[in-house]
């Protein structure tokens, strides 16, 4: 007798989690100690989950916790217990509900595509938006998705793509040039006598100039840092703060900041002012004129950042398609595996972190945020150092304005060689996305594919109003990018000159080695 046909295979149903609901099966059916307001409450069991989230980092010292400092990773943290999803006896201690993040962003870095993990209660349904009402509006929760149990995000992610966004006018070898360019210029007509004021500024820009040659005897420096005119010019040492911190997008602190700037600054200027002169002499600023000098040195780089506007000249600078391969050119130098340890602070050559593969890196697209024109600047890699990306885009940018040439950048990823290279300002990079190919591959026939696609929408809109608008902002207030490119010059990175000095001085070669080696 014939066997009834067999029914075919129920398939598995996938472990899903979306922003606000969760399975009912998901419930322990464990009862909990009964309490006095609710006694028939029933206890949830804690699940393996990665969260995904986006944040702009202004006013933030970075992702990861810090204590003392206003962090990203220390209000999600607190936004979890208060939202349910940590119990009492974790709050402050993250290892113990299992937390890893994705990336980790410096200070004033943003995210669109942020990804954590962790051991949560995920019920009762609604953990997003508890989450999100607790947060602040430049922090968003997108949503969750269920995880194996040995799922971890920093493990776990294969790549992380960065994006940098940079003006248009970065590139441009007469926008906002050294200050002896800009000395030079005055009594002219050539529009850079503008940059005056903001060139005296960008010059001071302390935080930006990256690591000094520890080698560097104190002669050779002097040497090295003599501008034309044959005085010693000014090397700015580390251990300096930052005028251009964001540690308050409304400009807290900034009022010191530009009064020092004002204060310190070493030659007479003129600006349209009525034909009134600034002088040089040093006075004492009463406190009831500090808004007047703070409001006149924002107006200034108001002016400088924006100068073909209000000028009413438009620049004749565009990124074309020579311009694109030629940046490209140099972006992609950087790809594949190279130590990268003049790209980062506190890391030496020997050091087998120092070596990093970059998977691809261009700059082919162009978008206009608020009148100003950006490069979108992406970089694909398995993981970063330490101001790695603002240092590969800073050099990069020198090599364009021809501050070095291109020739420098093999001496640049060479293990025996420490240069000093820019780093470009943070207010223009951002964490765009983590991936996760290899887990995805594995657990595909049991878990959601961990991806930003069904957050595609959202992530779009909150790039709009808080990471690129954030980014103009910076550049019409602050001028960022306009006072940072002014400290390209070889007063403060001596190493542009190492192959000029090599090729006028061959006798000093070794001399010159020694100084970089």
């Amino acid at each position: 007798m014939a066997s009834p046909p067999s029914s075919p295979p129920v398939p598995k149903k996938l472990k899903m989690s979306t922003t606000s609901t969760s399975s009912a099966d998901e419930a322990d059916p464990a009862a909990a100690p009964p309490t006095t307001a609710e006694p028939n409450r029933r206890r949830y069991k804690r699940r393996k989950i990665a969260i995904f989230l986006s944040y702009c980092g202004a006013g933030y010292q970075g992702m990861q916790k810090n204590p003392g400092a206003r962090t990203i990773e220390g209000e999600f943290e607190e936004a979890l217990f208060h939202a349910g999803a940590v119990p009492e006896s974790d709050r402050g201690n993250p290892k113990r509900y299992d937390w890893a993040r994705a990336a980790r962003t410096d200070k004033g870095v943003s995210a669109a595509g942020q990804v954590v993990s962790g051991r949560f209660y995920i019920d009762p349904p609604g953990l997003i938006d508890r989450l999100n009402s607790l947060l602040a509006d430049q922090i968003r929760v997108l949503g969750f998705k269920r995880v194996t149990a040995s799922f971890n995000a920093k493990k776990f992610c294969d790549r992380r793509r960065y994006v940098y966004l940079l003006p248009v006018f970065a590139l441009d070898a007469n926008a906002h040039p050294d200050r002896e360019s800009v000395v030079a210029s005055l009594g002219s007509e050539n529009e850079l006598a503008r940059c005056l004021e903001c060139s005296e500024r960008g010059r001071k820009v302390f935080g930006m100039m990256g690591r000094q040659l520890k080698g560097l005897k104190e002669e050779k420096r002097s040497e090295l840092g003599r501008d034309e005119s044959g005085r010693h010019a000014e090397i700015e040492m580390e251990g300096k703060t930052e005028i251009l911190g964001t540690e308050n997008e409304l400009g807290e602190g900034k009022e010191l900041d530009a009064l020092s700037n004002l204060e310190s600054a070493d030659v007479g200027r003129e600006l349209e002012n009525g034909g009134e002169a600034i002088g040089t002499e040093e006075q004492p600023v009463s406190e009831n004129k500090a808004s007047a000098v703070v409001e006149e040195a924002e107006s200034v780089v108001l002016f400088c950042a924006n100068e073909e506007k209000i000028t009413g000249t438009a620049t004749t600078y565009i990124y074309g398609d020579m311009e694109r391969e030629s940046f490209n050119r140099i972006l992609k130098r950087y790809v594949g595996t190279h130590n990268f340890h003049n790209f980062t602070t506190r890391t030496k050559a020997e050091d087998p972190s120092a070596r990093r593969y970059i998977i691809s890196f261009n700059a082919d697209s162009v978008i206009s945020i608020g009148g100003i024109e950006f490069i979108k600047c992406e970089v694909v890699g398995q993981s970063f150092m330490l101001h790695q990306i603002r240092k590969m885009i800073g050099f990069a940018v020198a090599l364009m304005r021809k501050c070095a040439p291109e020739s420098l950048m093999d001496n640049a990823l060479r293990p025996d060689v420490n240069i000093n290279v820019p780093t470009a300002p943070e207010v223009g990079l951002y964490l765009d996305e983590c991936f996760f190919s290899s887990y995805n591959k594995k657990w595909k026939d049991s878990h959601e594919a961990l991806t930003m696609e069904a957050y595609a929408e959202e992530v779009e809109e909150f790039k709009l109003k808080h990471i690129y608008s954030h980014i103009a902002s910076m550049e019409y207030k602050e001028g960022a990018v306009a006072l940072w490119l002014h400290s390209l010059n070889h007063r403060n990175y001596p190493d542009f000159r190492m192959e000029e000095l090599k090729k006028e001085h061959p006798t000093v070669e070794t001399e010159v080695d020694d100084l970089v080696t």
